[in-house]
């Protein structure tokens, strides 16, 4: 799958907040992702940070990327865990959110995400998810 053809599949796929969120598919392999969210005050909280949810649902989405590579394509899947540690904040750059799949099977996907502040290497979030194929 090209980066291209990731980028199709997050105007094609997700609700209209979601890209909202401006979501860019850096890169993109066999069993990988590689996503920015890039920075926005509207997703900051309370004291300049990104919020969470913002986070959350770039590691969640970014995740539908890395999955589709794998599976050379889009095809239906949704959500069933996901579980993401905050370690430092993120204020004023981009997020690279990097999602490495552990383990696809026939019917479910695991991942581990790794969430950096862009041209920083320390991590900002961490997050396990797993995902239920459908087709």
């Amino acid at each position: 799958m090209t980066s291209e053809e990731a980028e199709a599949i997050l105007q094609d796929y997700f609700a209209p907040w979601i890209r909202q969120l401006g979501l860019r598919v850096e890169e993109v392999g066999e069993r990988h992702a590689i996503v920015r969210l890039p920075w926005s005050g509207d997703l900051a909280r309370e004291g300049g940070g990104l919020c969470g949810q913002a986070m959350m649902a770039a590691a969640d989405t970014a995740t539908v990327v890395a999955i589709s590579a794998a599976r050379g394509g889009f095809v239906p899947m949704t959500t069933v865990q996901q579980s993401t540690t905050f370690q430092r904040p993120v204020a004023g750059t981009d997020l690279l959110v990097d999602v490495r799949l552990t383990k696809l099977g026939r019917t479910l996907a695991f991942a581990d995400v790794t969430m950096r502040p862009d041209g920083r290497p320390e991590i900002a979030a961490q997050a396990t998810t797993v995902y239920a194929l459908l087709a």
